[in-house]
């Protein structure tokens, strides 16, 4: 998919990296890796305890891979699996860091993150959630006049929106603060949900509704003397202030608040942890009581992400074709280029022909079934047309990598400068579970009708997990429509169920699929027949392009 990464202004891009192998200094995996961030240059690497810059708030200067000498972890999140009822399995276990500042919360947080050895892991700072200072704000800050300790400097409705969404495993959207502008930037940064969520800040116990998300609390325990040393040290070096101002500022409001509203919430902490990252002990207990409950909450040792798909196969065997599913009329036409695409021997050059026919059909067919407004226009010889407009702001595609690109070029051709986004979602073998690879969607996406399209649907798995997401960045579930060449009934029940909403639109409707999963009769590899590629032996077909 990185060939089809053009710029486009205010599109949202996000590359997520699943199960990576394990990482030597010397090893070949960190060239594969150097590869794959010389491309993707918003997810740098390093190391996983290097010290934060503080010109901007955590939740953008945080690398989002965390390296460690054993592996690396993926510290912005991912989307949560679903069941075959388009349900979370479980929330995301939640750990609350407090203390003042520079107690070492980050410390503790990344070294927790590094023992815990669980793949996906969102890291959250409260200082992304500073309120956006007016000018009369920004004038005492500058003078360090401004209290930023203070209950009243954060936007805790908005941190505790965001945290409960997160908690549930939806994307959010997190703010980036400017510490030299004391304002939020345009930018915010995506975050996906993950299997563990660390949230810290200095007064991170220091609100109730806070208080109901956090499954763990934890009070980071510095001396005040070693806390005063890192700010100076900190502000000096990063933010280019002077050591009298600094000293004010503590006296003045760090101090007292810390001793106001941060000490004191101390008694609602689970563990106290002295020393901060320095003490091992503690955080090894931590640790140790974070994978028990995520063995009761999350039942990792018994695979509870698993997506399993013979679930699918057993779920709506028997049930009448939902109401949602309309297949076109099998027309001579239609008939006759499916006997072209789906027979074995046909060269390449017609496949392709017949199959990009076949869209255009499909997709001139999809169009009915968006709303339409009447309108009035005048024509050149000055009589009034009674007509139709789309009654919607706009239409977005979104194929499902990489079979589901080849609907593109029908699509734009019916659709003049319409608005394209991509989704690869593909199975990973060792653990049975589908994985967002790669997610790049417009800006504003929630305001469309979006086409999802997609060439072969067998069990339903990965158009499941694509509607998932466009349901995270909040696009009505009645505005998806699924189109695809063909479909197997086992993965229209599976959405249909799922997403009773969902307008689901094919040419044909095969009624099996075999052991492999495979829809039969069916139509082959989509992706290997249209582009000419040849799968490894150790490949398969899934429903929607290639696993690995």
């Amino acid at each position: 998919p990185h060939r089809q990464q053009q710029s486009h202004c205010g599109e949202e891009m996000c590359l997520l990296l699943v199960n990576l192998p394990v990482f030597h200094p010397s090893g070949s995996g960190d060239d594969s890796l150097d590869s794959l961030s010389s491309r993707v240059h918003r997810c740098p690497l390093t190391p996983s305890l290097s010290p934060r810059k503080r010109t901007t708030s955590q939740s953008k200067t945080e690398p989002p891979l965390l390296r460690t000498n054993k592996r690396t972890i993926y510290t912005a999140g991912r989307p949560p699996w679903y069941n075959v009822t388009g349900t979370t399995f479980k929330e995301a276990f939640v750990i609350g860091l407090c203390g003042g500042s520079a107690s070492g919360k980050t410390t503790v947080a990344n070294k927790i993150i590094e023992a815990l050895d669980v793949p996906w892991v969102v890291l959250l700072s409260m200082d992304s959630f500073y309120k956006v200072l007016n000018k009369e704000e920004q004038e005492l800050a500058a003078k360090n006049e401004y209290n930023f300790d203070h209950p009243d400097a954060f936007d805790f409705e908005l941190l505790v929106t965001v945290l409960r969404k997160l908690k549930k495993g939806k994307s959010i959207k997190v703010p980036v603060y400017d510490f030299t502008s004391h304002c939020r930037r345009k930018e915010w940064k995506t975050v996906y949900g993950a299997n563990v969520v660390i949230f810290e800040g200095i007064l991170a116990f220091a609100n109730k509704e806070l208080l109901k998300l956090l499954d763990m609390k934890v009070f980071v325990d510095t001396d005040s003397d070693i806390r005063l040393i890192r700010r100076l040290k900190r502000d000096i070096s990063q933010r280019g202030r002077d050591i009298s101002g600094i000293i004010k500022q503590y006296n003045k409001f760090v101090k007292p608040a810390f001793e106001q509203y941060i000490e004191p919430t101390v008694q609602v902490a689970d563990i106290v942890v002295p020393r901060g990252g320095e003490n091992f002990v503690a955080l090894d207990l931590i640790v140790q009581h974070v994978h028990s409950q995520l063995e009761k909450l999350l039942c990792i040792s018994e695979y509870v992400f698993v997506f399993n798909r013979s679930a699918l196969a057993s779920a709506h065997q028997g049930q009448p074709l939902p109401k949602t599913l309309s297949v076109m009329e099998s027309t001579p036409q239609v008939r006759g280029m499916h006997t072209i695409i789906r027979n074995k021997e046909t060269n390449r050059d017609e496949f392709i022909f017949y199959s990009k026919r076949l869209m255009r059909l499909l997709i001139e067919h999809a169009l009915s079934f968006l709303p339409l407004k009447p309108v009035s226009v005048e024509t050149p010889q000055g009589g009034i047309y009674d007509g139709k407009r789309l009654s919607g702001k706009r239409i977005t595609g979104v194929s499902i990598l990489r079979a589901g690109e080849t609907m593109e070029q029908a699509l734009m051709a019916v659709c003049k400068d319409i608005r394209l986004g991509k989704i690869l979602i593909q199975t990973n073998h060792d653990t049975g579970e589908p994985e967002l690879h790669y997610l790049r969607l417009p800006k504003d996406i929630s305001e469309d009708y979006v086409i999802l399209m997609d060439s072969t649907v067998s069990t339903g798995a990965a158009a499941l997990m694509a509607v998932r997401v466009l349901l995270d960045h909040d696009v009505a579930e009645d505005k998806i429509f699924l189109l695809s060449l063909l479909m197997a009934e086992m993965g229209v029940h599976s959405v249909a169920y799922a997403f009773p909403k969902v307008r689901i639109i094919t040419t044909a409707v095969d009624k099996e699929v075999n052991d492999q999963f495979h829809i039969i009769p069916g139509i082959g590899n989509f992706g290997d027949r249209y582009f000419g590629t040849d799968a490894p032996s150790d490949w398969c077909e899934s429903d929607e392009g290639m696993d690995f």
